[in-house]
């Protein structure tokens, strides 16, 4: 392309993330060059200024900067391309994400999201849970196509689209608030209250911190609830938590805003986050544990995923139930 181009938004990509047409349409252009092109204003959404993640409108026009002569994408399943221990690792981790399924209809795919991957690529992250997606076609013509996040080193239940349409009404559900989903987690400290409600605005911190995000009355409004469900005396606590918002790094930082920082979260807690003189992984210890959302065909969908090794283990070093026989904020409504 040598010359900028202004191209419409079709009738099927309606509720699409910008970030996600560029990758469709552009699939060589890379997630940081998008950001750079968006900052210095070069790609526009109807003449104005806008983020990655707005969601697009049937008959939008994107302007598109020239972007060089990029190589072609790769034919699908064409390895030979790749260095062959970058396949082997793809290969692998197809293979345990399909063991990882928790739920599969024609239209909506649940997997159990280990810890330690990236949802979406990013500077110096080459291995990332969106360029392993093909692997999850199983029957369904179309790629699976992501409807929300969870941090790297949170585990847990994730849900993605089977097809453009049911990927748009699910990204609805989200942002209407119309899902429900609970975290378990193992604070160091016990709350002041054992059951309460968190309502903390926040906004991302400027300067060389990365991606983390502060208390700020002028921020963006966060709410979550939480219970205690079991704990080690003063020491350490299992809670439950039920986000209603769903801001960056949000339950990392309300937990440290009660005095009672995650385990394992050095990022947030620093040297609070660990518990001295105590052999336990030193693992975030952050599990998206169920979920319950609208199916886009009707009725209600659940999933829930099992404790990472890692937390299982620490559920057994304090004698934690981690099969109890209610779940813990089920019964909570907000």
């Amino acid at each position: 392309m040598s010359a900028a181009a202004s191209i419409a938004v079709g009738a099927g990509e309606g509720e699409l993330r910008l970030d996600r047409w560029f990758k469709r349409h552009f699939p060589a252009l890379t997630h940081g060059r998008l950001e750079k092109l968006l900052r210095t204003g070069q790609v526009r959404v109807d003449g104005k200024r806008v983020k990655a993640s707005l969601r697009l409108a049937p008959g939008q026009v994107i302007r598109v900067p020239p972007l060089g002569e990029p190589a072609p994408p790769l034919p699908e399943g064409d390895a030979a391309a790749r260095p062959a221990k970058r396949q082997a690792a793809d290969d692998r981790l197809i293979v345990e994400l399909r063991r990882r399924v928790l739920y599969r209809d024609p239209e909506v795919l649940i997997i159990d999201k280990p810890a330690g991957l990236a949802v979406q690529g990013g500077t110096a992250t080459d291995q990332h849970l969106d360029r392993l997606l093909d692997g999850l076609c199983f029957e369904a013509p179309e790629r699976p196509r992501l409807v929300h996040r969870l941090d790297r080193d949170t585990s847990g239940v994730l849900v993605l689209g089977r097809s453009a349409a049911a990927a748009a009404w699910l990204a609805a559900a989200f942002r209407h608030k119309e899902t429900r989903k609970i975290y378990w987690a193992v604070t160091v400290g016990h709350p002041k209250l054992s059951e309460g409600r968190i309502d903390l605005a926040l906004s991302k911190q400027g300067g060389g911190h990365g991606e983390k995000v502060q208390p700020d009355e002028e921020g963006r409004r966060a709410v979550t609830y939480y219970r205690v469900v079991e704990h080690a005396g003063r020491r350490a606590a299992w809670l439950a938590l039920m986000p209603i918002t769903g801001r960056t790094h949000q339950l990392r930082a309300h937990c440290v805003a009660m005095g009672t920082p995650i385990l394992g979260d050095g990022k947030y807690g620093g040297r609070e986050a660990y518990l001295a003189g105590v052999d336990l992984p030193r693992q975030l210890h952050l599990h998206a544990r169920s979920i319950r959302l609208p199916r886009p065909g009707g009725g209600m969908i659940q999933a829930r995923a099992p404790l990472p090794a890692h937390m299982a283990a620490t559920w057994r070093f304090f004698g934690f139930d981690p099969d109890p026989a209610e779940e813990p904020l089920a019964d909570a409504e907000p």
